[in-house]
C-alpha cells in the first residue's frame, strides 16, 4: 500500500506529463446571496472530457514504456474513465480497448468514440462497472495487455492530484474548507495528499451519495468492505467498494465525510445553474449539496473560504428532466404531502387556498376512490418555515398528512382512481399562466358547479401550465353549462380549456 509520501512523488512527476493535453481549469467564486461565507468553484467541467478523468488515464498511460503500450491498453469504465483512455489512446497513438456496462447510455459511448477515434474499441458486458471490471481483467491476463485502473493505481492518482496542484497555484488559497466528491476515492486521496501538504489547517471532506458511501463504510470498517446495495443516481460516484491504496490516504487526511440525498444533489445540480450556468452531472454538484448541508448545520463559519470541485459534467440529458423534477429553488426545497381532504365540491381548493402564499405548488396528483375521504398528493416547494406553518395549519384542522415525498407511487406518478364512482364526469386540458393563482381562479370558478374526481398536473419550468383535470356533475344539464363557462374564460388567467377525446376519454375509464 503507497504512502503519502510516495503519493506526493507521483503528483510532482504527473506534471510533466498531463498538460500535453489540457490546460489548468479555471477556479470561480460563486454568488450565493444567502451565504455570508465564500463559495468558490474548481471547474473541472471545463477540461477537455469535461472531467477530471483525463489527468489519471493519461499520466498511466504517458508513464508507460512505448513497449509497453505496444501490448495494447484495457481499461472498464461506465463514463468519464472511458474518455480519458479514449483521449490518451489518440494523443499517444496506441489503441485501447474500453469495457462499459451494456446499459452505458449511447452519449457516453458516443464521446469514447469521439475522443479515441480508430485508437478506441468499445466492448459492452454486463450490467456493471463491476461486470465489466471483471471482464477487461480476464482480457489482459490472457492477451498479456497493460489495465489502466481508474483510481487506485498510484501513477493514476497522481494524475488526478494536479488538480490539487492547480488550486494552490491559483493565488485563491488558502481555502479553509474542501469538499470532494468520492467514488473509488482517487481524487479525494490524491488532491487531499498535496493539500495537507501546504495548507495544513485546511478541512478537506469527502462526499458520498447516502446509497453509495463506501469509504464511509471502510473507514467505520477499519478496510475497504464491499457495498451489499449501490444507489446509482450519482453514477460518476458509484463504487461498490474503494481501493486499498485511495483508502489507506483517505482514513488519515480527509477531516470527514458528508452523505448526501439525491435530492439535495439535485439542489446542488440546480444552485450551479442558477449561478455560473453550468449543468454538472449528479456527481459533479455532490461537493456543493455537502456545502449547502454543512452550512445549514451552522459547520461553516462566517467568512471562511470553502471550495467544490465540479468534477464532472458528462450526462445523458434525459437525466434533466428528472433533476429538475426534483430540485428545490433556491433555499426552498420540494416536499410532497398526501393530505386527506373531505369529498364535495370546493373541497381541495378551500385547503390549497389556506397555504402559505410563498409556497409554490408544482405537483397535483388525485384520483376520487370510494371513500368519503379523498388523498390527494400534493407536491410543494417551500422554505423550513412554510412547512412549518403547514404542519401547524394541519394540526390546527386536527388533520393527519403523510409525507410521500420518497415513495415510488409518488415518483411514477401512478394515480388511482375509481371511474366507477363518476356519474357525469368531463375531462379537459387545462392551459394557464405559470403564475399564483392563475389556476386557483379557474377552480373558483368552476367549484359551483363540479366536484373534481381526477387531477393531474406537474410543474415544467415553462410561462405556461398545463393540467389533466376530471370533474364529476351531478346531471347532464350542469356540465353542459360549466363548458360554456370555461369557454368564457379564456382570456388573461386561462390560455385554453380543451375536451378530452371520446376515444381518451374511454381509455381513462376503461
Amino acid at each position: 500500500m503507497m504512502n503519502q509520501d510516495q503519493l506526493f512523488q507521483e503528483i510532482l512527476m504527473a506534471r510533466q506529463r498531463v498538460y500535453a493535453v489540457g490546460e489548468p481549469t479555471p477556479l470561480q467564486k460563486l454568488e450565493i446571496a444567502e451565504y455570508d461565507c465564500e463559495v468558490w468553484a474548481k471547474r473541472e467541467d471545463l477540461g477537455p472530457i469535461k472531467a477530471y478523468k483525463w489527468r489519471g488515464a493519461y499520466n498511466a498511460m504517458a508513464a508507460l514504456e512505448p513497449e509497453q503500450r505496444a501490448k495494447g491498453i484495457v481499461a472498464a469504465s461506465a463514463g468519464n474513465h472511458a474518455q480519458g483512455v479514449a483521449l490518451a489512446a489518440r494523443k499517444l497513438d496506441c489503441q485501447a480497448i474500453i469495457y462499459m456496462p451494456v446499459s452505458t447510455p449511447e452519449v457516453k459511448q458516443h464521446e469514447v468514440k469521439r475522443h479515441g477515434g480508430e485508437n478506441v474499441e468499445i466492448r459492452l458486458v454486463g450490467d456493471s462497472y463491476d461486470d465489466a471490471g471483471i471482464a477487461a481483467r480476464a482480457f489482459c491476463e490472457e492477451a498479456g495487455a497493460v489495465y489502466v485502473h481508474p483510481y487506485d493505481d498510484p501513477v493514476t492518482m497522481g494524475g488526478q492530484g494536479t488538480v490539487a496542484d492547480e488550486i494552490v497555484m491559483s493565488g485563491q488559497g488558502p481555502f479553509d474548507r474542501v469538499y470532494i466528491a468520492v467514488g473509488g476515492g482517487g481524487l479525494a486521496s490524491s488532491v487531499s495528499c498535496w493539500l495537507k501538504k501546504y495548507w495544513p489547517e485546511c478541512k478537506v471532506i469527502g462526499v458520498e451519495g447516502e446509497g453509495q458511501a463506501s469509504m464511509k463504510a471502510a473507514i467505520e470498517a477499519g478496510e475497504p468492505v464491499e457495498l451489499e446495495y449501490l444507489d446509482v443516481f450519482c453514477d460518476g460516484t458509484a463504487v461498490r467498494k474503494v481501493g486499498g491504496n485511495t483508502f489507506g490516504i483517505c482514513k488519515d487526511l480527509l477531516d470527514g465525510v458528508v452523505t448526501v440525498t439525491n435530492d439535495e444533489v439535485c439542489h446542488g445540480v440546480r444552485r450551479l445553474w442558477e449561478t455560473v450556468r453550468a449543468i454538472p452531472e449528479p456527481s459533479g454538484a455532490m461537493g456543493l449539496a455537502a456545502i449547502a448541508k454543512d452550512y445549514a448545520a451552522g459547520k461553516i463559519q462566517p467568512g471562511e473560504k470553502v471550495l467544490t470541485i465540479i468534477c464532472g459534467a458528462n450526462m445523458d440529458f434525459a437525466q434533466l428532466a428528472n433533476i429538475s423534477r426534483r430540485a428545490g429553488i433556491g433555499s426552498r426545497h420540494r416536499r410532497f404531502l398526501r393530505v386527506p381532504i373531505p369529498e364535495g365540491k370546493g373541497s381541495l381548493l378551500e385547503f390549497l387556498k389556506a397555504l402559505p402564499e410563498a409556497v409554490s405548488i408544482v405537483d397535483l396528483q388525485y384520483g376520487r376512490v370510494g371513500s368519503e375521504v379523498q388523498y390527494p398528493v400534493i407536491g410543494m416547494i417551500g422554505s423550513e418555515e412554510d412547512y412549518a406553518q403547514i404542519d401547524l395549519l394541519l394540526s390546527e384542522r386536527g388533520v393527519c398528512a403523510a409525507d410521500v415525498s420518497t415513495e415510488e407511487v409518488v415518483g411514477y406518478r401512478i394515480i388511482n382512481y375509481e371511474p366507477g364512482l363518476f356519474h357525469c364526469p368531463l375531462f379537459v386540458n387545462v392551459e394557464f399562466p405559470e403564475r399564483a393563482g392563475a389556476f386557483q381562479q379557474f377552480m373558483e370558478k368552476v367549484s359551483d358547479y363540479t366536484s373534481l374526481c381526477y387531477f393531474n398536473y406537474e410543474y415544467s419550468g415553462e410561462r405556461v401550465g398545463r393540467a389533466l383535470v376530471g370533474m364529476d356533475f351531478d346531471n347532464p344539464e350542469a356540465k353542459r353549462v360549466c363548458l360554456e363557462l370555461m369557454d368564457g374564460m379564456i382570456g388573461d388567467d386561462i390560455r385554453a380549456v380543451r375536451e378530452v377525446s371520446s376515444e381518451t376519454l374511454q381509455r381513462l375509464l376503461g
